[in-house]
């Protein structure tokens, strides 16, 4: 497990730009975090990178639950699980079809038991100041 501190919304991006650099077809990338930590920021950030277009429009999922998207490297879903009524509704979005794409899931504890073992566990927290987040990093021990 690895403690970050992210003094801004800019150190935030560039994490996650890192990440998508690292991501492989099969990730699943779990964001944990109460509202306004800047799960959507990290993915929108994500996103981009990924698609290598920095003005990509990155809308929230919040009502349809899953968008997709189209990049070299692989299909990525992005899904907010806020909405979820429970595992069982994971099925009807497409969740096994999209494991072997990219897999960004904001509350990633509403998928229960269904999320895979070898997701990456990034949870913000409120840092120092106001525009502050520290992050817990678990998993991919193997590129990070």
């Amino acid at each position: 497990m690895k403690q970050l501190d992210l003094s801004d919304q800019t150190a935030t991006e560039a994490f996650a730009t890192r990440l998508a650099g690292l991501s492989q077809p099969g990730d699943v990338i779990a964001l944990h975090g109460e509202m306004g930590m800047g799960k959507s920021v990290f993915a929108r950030a994500f996103l981009r990178a990924l698609a290598q277009d920095p003005m990509l429009e990155v809308p929230s999922p919040t009502f349809s639950l899953v968008q997709t998207y189209e990049t070299d490297r692989a299909v990525v879903a992005h899904f907010d699980l806020w909405r979820l009524d429970g595992p069982d509704a994971l099925f009807e979005l497409g969740w096994d079809e999209l494991q072997d794409g990219i897999m960004l899931v904001e509350w990633p504890e509403r998928a229960g038991e269904e999320l895979p073992d070898h997701a990456l566990h990034l949870t913000l927290t409120s840092g120092e100041t106001e525009e502050s987040r520290n992050m817990t990093v678990e998993g991919w021990s193997d590129r990070l």
